[in-house]
């Protein structure tokens, strides 16, 4: 009876251990399975040319400051860079306005008003911009920011460079075709726009 008794517990005690390492094996497996599943759901594949390419989601407060600042590169790069053709000064302006508010309206319509786009195109003059850094505050929202760039105003005879510093607040919007970042510049206003230098054309 000894003999039984000390069996039974034996394999009592054997079975627990096999019950034990079951439970504790599938909760393993689950767990690597889900994430297995997480991760697996962050990477997108893309086919192109045949190939397939893998892309990683994110969320996006980890693209804030890239996407800010390319942001406020698009507008200014939209806003400033003028030829003289009205449908060209139109078409650019009108993109640059699709990411800001009433206060880049306002700036436009001052410029207009003032005759500074119709000397554009009397004087033949073409206007680019190279923005040299922008600054985002992401600590604070809106996110202010703080753009350095450079204008080069091409004219016929001589070729003018003018410092150009402006500033204003981002404000999340919705994403859409006229506004892949989806980020609206608001009270944008310019606190430098001097002359730096001028060079005549040969």
């Amino acid at each position: 009876m000894k003999n039984i008794d000390t069996a039974f517990r034996h394999v009592r005690g054997f079975t627990m251990l096999v019950i034990i390492g079951c439970i504790l094996i599938s909760c393993f497996s689950l767990y690597k399975s889900f994430t297995l599943v997480s991760q697996m759901q962050n990477n997108v594949y893309i086919l192109a040319n045949g190939k397939a390419l893998e892309a990683y989601a994110s969320d996006r407060k980890d693209n804030i400051p890239i996407e800010a600042r390319d942001h406020v590169k698009t507008f200014h790069q939209f806003f400033f860079t003028l030829d003289p053709d009205d449908k060209v000064i139109k078409s650019n302006v009108t993109k640059a306005l699709y990411l800001a508010d009433e206060s880049a309206k306002r700036i436009y319509d001052d410029l207009k008003e003032n005759g500074y786009y119709s000397g554009i195109i009397s004087g033949n003059v073409s206007q680019t911009i190279k923005v040299d850094s922008i600054t985002i505050d992401i600590n604070k929202y809106p996110y202010q920011f703080r753009c350095y760039a450079t204008q080069n105003i091409i004219r016929t005879t001589s070729i003018a460079y003018r410092s150009l510093i402006t500033e204003g607040n981002l404000r999340n919007v919705s994403r859409s075709d006229n506004n892949p970042h989806g980020f609206l510049i608001e009270r944008w206003n310019t606190i430098e726009n001097r002359d730096l230098s001028t060079e005549n054309r040969k």
